[in-house]
């Protein structure tokens, strides 16, 4: 399975989010608008090995999965000193899609798993010994984590469950070490609170936003977040998880015992969380990936715990049957998912296709560069960073490339070669309808269509790009703060608003 990510991982064209993180490799800021700065060094840590290539943006995705594997493997085994569950707690992520194959999609998410569980992994180590130093290497992962993304603080309930309902509560709240703990994290985490103060708090106000917008309340998007969890966790591994969860939950405060408390509230509180949130947001496909492999922990560990409460043989066999199913079956699906991605020539999903509707920039970059030649321009611009980020991966540093707007986006990036641009014309490329988008009303360039292209991914058309020749103009790169151009879209348009034109 290693292997088969390892072809994935090279065989697919990177999508647009992993081209703007790669861009972010590049620069040295200590944190960026959208995430903090973890995956960027992770794409960093690959490409220094691979070079500027898809396995070497994506290999510390395929590093994280095996890391990932060996701690849920050895909390499986501290707690239960049973092989076979093991071998469960090894088998499951890789039945799980999005671990199985899409851990090789390089993201935020993907750079904070290991760590998020090497944080359960060194408290269930503190729960064995009663050694409180364990805490500090806790703490210690709780920062890498966050220093990855931010949506690692929904473990916080787990911890203070884990710390405050079993028995030793009074020791701990008499040491030093759980304080202690949440020192280091934070000192882990200062690059980001750093970066923050120096920017005004932009990364956490991006959040604040993100996480506060309402849409009014929708069974559709409930519905497409409960969907997401069958099809990237399984249709059958998801049930076999969550009634393990619900059954160490039961365990773990009908007892107080601190590793199931940990385990259960550590996914049943943030899937709440999301559901919750899912009646007036769209749920991130890949925001609630870092809870299920404590889950996949907590699901080996039942199989063994049953039989040691004396449950009923049927009830044995039938959670045994349904853990050996969701395995074989899960594996079968992302081997399946596998092959019609790098062998087969079909296009089933049309333009909803997940892949194929971030594919097809090859094509884009094609014309941009035939304009370039045509019209003697030297950069190009765009207005979303989603294109920007693919022009800047597929021209690899030969053309200036520049996104006009959303400057906050690029805070203490470096020059993108102004003196290339200064006193030249340039290309601006962007997908229908950005091109009549209001912002060009602050942007004084004489603008000349040239042409359009499409983009195309097995035969179907997911988007159309304009293609226009800019002169007169100079892009500017720190725009003042409350300008269109600077803020991100959703406050730019908040902006456009209430402005009086």
């Amino acid at each position: 399975m290693t292997v088969l990510r390892i072809v994935y991982a090279s065989a697919i064209e990177l999508r647009t989010d992993e081209a703007y993180y790669w861009t972010w490799s590049k620069e040295a800021a200590l944190s960026f608008l959208d995430h903090p700065p973890g995956i960027a060094w992770l794409i960093r840590f690959g490409t220094a090995i691979f070079g500027d290539t898809p396995l070497g943006v994506r290999f510390g995705g395929i590093v994280a999965m095996l890391v990932t594997q060996l701690l849920l493997a050895d909390i499986v085994r501290r707690l239960t000193h049973d092989a076979r569950a093991v071998v469960v707690a090894v088998l499951m992520p890789e039945a799980a899609l999005y671990y199985g194959l899409l851990m090789a999609k390089i993201a935020p998410d993907v750079a904070m798993i290991p760590f998020a569980v090497a944080m359960v992994w060194a408290l269930v180590r503190l729960s064995q010994s009663g050694d409180g130093r364990w805490w500090l290497v806790a703490g210690l992962f709780a920062g890498l984590a966050m220093l990855s993304k931010f949506t690692v603080i929904m473990f916080a309930p787990a911890v203070a469950a884990f710390l405050l309902v079993p028995d030793w509560r009074g020791r701990w709240l008499r040491s030093p070490y759980p304080y202690l703990a949440v020192l280091v994290a934070l000192a882990v985490f200062s690059p980001v609170l750093i970066w923050n103060v120096q920017h005004d708090w932009a990364s956490i106000r991006f959040q604040g936003v993100r996480a506060t917008t309402s849409y009014g309340i929708s069974l559709r998007t409930v519905g497409d977040y409960i969907g997401l969890q069958f099809g990237l966790v399984g249709f059958v591994m998801l049930p076999v998880v969550m009634s393990a969860l619900l059954m160490t939950a039961w365990r773990g405060y009908r007892t107080r015992e601190p590793v199931a408390i940990l385990l259960s509230t550590a996914v049943l509180v943030p899937f709440l969380y999301f559901l919750v949130k899912s009646l007036t947001l769209r749920v991130g496909d890949t925001w609630p990936m870092f809870m299920w492999p404590v889950g996949f922990a907590a699901a080996a560990v039942n199989l063994v715990m049953l039989p040691r409460e004396k449950w009923s043989a049927r009830m044995i066999r039938s959670t045994l049957f349904w853990v050996k199913t969701a395995i074989v079956s899960g594996i079968a699906f992302v081997v399946i998912v596998f092959l019609y991605y790098v062998a087969a020539p079909w296009n089933l999903l049309g333009k909803i296709d997940p892949i194929g509707a971030e594919a097809g920039y090859e094509q884009v970059v094609a014309r941009a560069q035939a304009a370039l030649d045509e019209t003697g321009a030297t950069w190009i611009a765009t207005t979303d960073y989603r294109t920007y980020a693919m022009m800047r991966w597929l021209f690899r540093g030969r053309v200036p490339v520049i996104e006009i707007n959303e400057r906050s986006r690029f805070q203490d990036f470096r020059d993108p070669g102004m003196d290339k641009i200064r006193g030249r014309a340039g290309i601006y490329v962007g997908r229908e309808p950005d091109h009549r988008a209001s912002l060009w009303q602050n942007i004084p360039a004489k603008r000349e269509q040239l042409g359009e292209v499409e983009r195309r991914w097995r035969g179907v058309v997911t988007d159309t790009y304009v293609i226009e020749k800019l002169t007169g103009w100079m892009p500017e790169l720190s725009p003042p703060k409350d300008s269109p151009l600077f803020q991100w879209r959703v406050l730019a348009g908040e902006f456009e608003k209430r402005s009086p034109a």
